[in-house]
């Protein structure tokens, strides 16, 4: 880490998939791995190209059953780009002797940069220096320069550049044993005598690609067809300390972008307008200039360093080219294939920061939520249920497509995944909506497509709540919390739990929240609302008592993460740390042992305590008061320190939800969670998991840490509300964001002391609210507020 550099030096096979992963580069459409361009798929490289919104379904047999997986699909390989001495073998730093390697990052202006010297014996070397980018400011078109210089000798390189269809979802090992072979027809040609192309489909889901490249060199260009490859080539003369350059441009489109009619002549077509590597790099640097102004940070030392390449991949994964797209938040970004690329509720930890700089991504992102409303609705019809039962692993079409089975690698066995019974991130997409529509003053999207959604699964939690005559409570059986670890009772021949903490106290957040929605929309919305759902009087009164009654099991003067947590065993700890190291995944060790974590009181990350990720202090206290219990310091502290010594963290989400616990809490240990957070992707603290993708939820999620947790900041009742913790490590920070319309609104905290710039613009001014005070910042004024101990 070197500011706004990243760089990896020397090559080691083992990190590569690592490097490869947090090397990616993308645009918000469509990314690219930062494997070598030299080196296919193999157990140690693994290139990968992935647009967003493309997927295709396939069926295998597994273990006896058909296994449906629908994958994010890898698209054809565009960087192959090989080099040899002419008549000799191509090099790689697999097969030959490198003096000195590496990689940097550059984060300001989107550029991944390579440098290897091959020593080639009798004292010959051949430097090799490429520079990659994927366009920021066009999202269809990537870029590869790569320059070649030789020492101590003159010869003639063979450069041989492709692109290769033949590619498959093979990406993480334990679905292997699944079908990725997911794309068909592929044909390719030639336009040109530098420009060749490639198109195909995927098997099922019908996507058209299309992929054109143009070769750039000072020489002839030649082509070869090779089935679902198509090879362009040239041989270079090298004299020594003369740098030659070879300039590969591509362009891809597919069928799901925008105003196209053929994916094959739109990407012929870009690419023949396509201008050279530097006009191209001028253009993409403007844009990502632009990007950085958008999400200005500042904050020093090394956890500025590891927040600014956070914010890279954010920006990569869900730029404003999202915004034009039919594409939700896929958890491992667009940078690999674990959990197939699917979208979970990891939104829930993206939006927040994405509401304060680019409002119009998380609008879109809801927006695919709100495509797949109807489908969610069907869902809980399947089940018997009223409203919408949103899945807990979306893909295409909002279908559920989490998996029936899934391996554990420890034991080898195909185990039955019931974690479609995550049913409570449907209150993370309504949870998203509120807050948006509070950071941006959209009414529109809150009367319409966010009033909808809300509404729709306000009903299902009304409908899914049972009456128990003797708790003389709502109840909310049969669903797993964000813990994960449990799914059943021990020894319940049905998966399921009673009364999750979570899950209760969001749902009652839910319906109270909808019901101030539906009763603040103008008369003729409401009734066009209503009559369009069959919504009724009766039916609110119903959700009003639901949203007092549900359910909230304690036990030993804590909140208990479900009703029968409290009799579960307690785990040895200390004598799983001493035996296996690390347990984050201490469900898969108890499995292989033939034990089950379902027995103990154990969890793999936070559940009761995201309750304290969500809601700050004051509104979670009110939340428990609506629902007939206090929630005072005390207990919520006891709450916190049971989970704090019962949770293994096998997910990076978990140090960042404790950590903005503890901050909140304003507990001395909140930085070692932060930390955590901070490092898990860059140490790949899950032990080889980066390497498949990096974990986006978790590095929006720190970006929002300084953002909202250590300012207090609160987007509500048409004010900025703040109420800074003060954390020691971290005493000095600024930030920009956009808030109902101000651009560019800045916050600088230092140590006492708070001060807010609002720039020049015709809009009202900005109350802010302070714990003892109220101040209103006109723009084009600056306001320098004294904060207390």
């Amino acid at each position: 880490m070197t500011g706004w550099t990243w760089e990896y030096r020397g090559y080691d096979p083992d990190q590569e998939r690592l490097r490869e992963s947090l090397c990616t580069l993308g645009n918000g459409c469509f990314a690219t791995r930062g494997a070598l361009p030299e080196c296919a798929a193999d157990d140690v490289h693994y290139p990968g190209t992935y647009v967003a919104g493309c997927y295709d379904r396939l069926t295998t047999d597994v273990a006896g059953r058909r296994v449906e997986n629908e994958d994010m699909v890898n698209l054809p390989n565009w960087l192959p780009l090989r080099f040899r001495l002419a008549g000799q073998r191509w090099l790689t730093p697999d097969t030959a002797e490198v003096l000195d390697h590496r990689q940097v990052l550059h984060l300001a202006t989107g550029l991944l940069e390579r440098r290897t010297r091959f020593a080639l014996g009798e004292g010959r070397v051949l430097a090799v220096r490429q520079q990659r980018l994927v366009h920021m400011a066009d999202p269809h078109l990537a870029a590869l320069r790569t320059e070649f210089t030789v020492e101590g000798f003159t010869a003639d390189l063979d450069v041989e550049a492709a692109l290769d269809g033949d590619v498959s979802n093979s990406g993480v090992a334990r679905y292997r044993d699944l079908d990725g072979r997911h794309l068909t027809r592929l044909h390719t040609g030639s336009v040109e005598p530098d420009t060749v192309w490639l198109r195909c489909r995927t098997r099922t889901s019908d996507v058209r690609i299309g992929m054109a490249a143009r070769l750039s060199a000072d020489v002839q260009v030649t082509d070869r067809h090779e089935g679902s490859r198509v090879h362009q080539r040239v041989r270079l003369s090298l004299r020594p300390g003369l740098s030659v350059t070879v300039d590969k441009t591509v362009a891809l489109h597919t069928s799901r972008d925008p105003a196209i009619s053929d994916p094959l002549d739109a990407a012929i077509d870009r690419i023949r307008a396509a201008p050279g590597f530097d006009e191209l790099l001028e253009r993409h640097l403007t844009a990502w200039d632009q990007l950085w102004r958008r999400a200005e940070l500042d904050v020093p030392g090394e956890a500025g360093d590891i927040l600014r390449l956070h914010l890279f991949h954010v920006l990569q994964t869900l730029s404003p080219h999202t915004a034009d797209l039919d594409a939700g938040v896929p958890a491992r970004g667009l940078h690999g294939e674990a959990y197939r690329g699917h979208v979970f509720w990891d939104e829930l930890f993206v939006l927040p920061y994405l509401d304060l700089h680019f409002p119009e991504v998380s609008r879109a992102l809801l927006r695919y939520r709100h495509r797949r409303l109807d489908r969610a609705c069907a869902a809980a019809r399947a089940i018997g249920r009223r409203g919408a039962l949103y899945p807990w692993q979306s893909g295409s079409d909002g279908r559920e497509e989490t998996q029936r089975l899934h391996l554990n690698p420890r034991s080898g066995r195909w185990l039955p995944d019931h974690s479609r019974l995550q049913r409570h991130v449907g209150s993370a997409v309504a949870y998203n909506v509120w807050r948006y529509c509070e950071a941006s003053g959209d009414a529109e999207f809150l009367h319409t497509k966010g009033a909808e959604m809300m509404l729709q699964i306000a009903r299902f939690w009304a409908d899914s709540a049972s009456w128990d005559e003797r708790l003389g409570r709502h109840r909310i059986r049969g669903v797993m919390g964000p813990d994960e670890y449990h799914d059943a009772y021990p020894d319940a021949r049905q998966p399921g739990l009673d009364d999750n903490a979570y899950t209760n106290v969001t749902a009652a957040w839910v319906l109270a929240r909808t019901l101030d929605v539906l009763r603040n929309l103008p008369e003729p919305r409401r009734r066009e609302l209503a009559e369009r759902n069959g919504l009724d009087e009766g039916e609110m009164e119903q959700w009003e008592d639901v949203s007092r009654t549900l359910h909230v099991p304690f036990h030993d003067g804590v909140i208990s993460q479900f009703e029968g947590y409290g009799d579960l065993a307690e785990l040895d700890w200390e004598g799983y740390r001493e035996r296996y190291g690390d347990i984050r995944r201490l469900d898969r060790i108890l499995e292989a042992e033939g034990d089950t974590v379902n027995r103990y009181k154990a969890s793999k990350q936070a559940d009761v305590l995201m309750l304290g990720f969500l809601f700050a202090p004051a509104e979670l206290r009110f939340l428990f008061e609506r629902l007939g219990h206090a929630l005072d310091e005390d207990t919520w502290h006891r709450t916190v320190d049971h989970y704090l010594a019962r949770t293994s963290h096998g997910s990076t989400l978990s140090g960042l939800v404790h950590g903005w616990v503890l901050a909140r809490a304003r507990r001395a240990e909140a930085w070692t969670y932060c930390q955590e957070a901070l490092r898990g992707d860059i140490a790949d603290l899950q032990g080889g998991t980066t390497g498949e993708g990096i974990h986006l939820g978790a590095m929006a999620g720190t970006l929002d840490l300084v953002q909202r947790g250590l300012t207090g900041l609160e987007t509500r009742e048409g004010a900025l509300w703040l109420d800074p913790v003060p954390l020691p490590e971290l005493s000095s920070y600024g930030f920009s964001l956009r808030y109902q319309g101000h651009w560019g609104v800045r916050l600088r905290l230092e140590r006492g002391g708070l001060e807010v710039t609002v720039p020049p613009s015709d809009r009202s001014p900005i109350d802010i609210r302070l714990p003892d005070r109220t101040v209103s910042v006109q723009p084009g004024e600056t306001c320098h507020l004294f904060l207390p101990d």
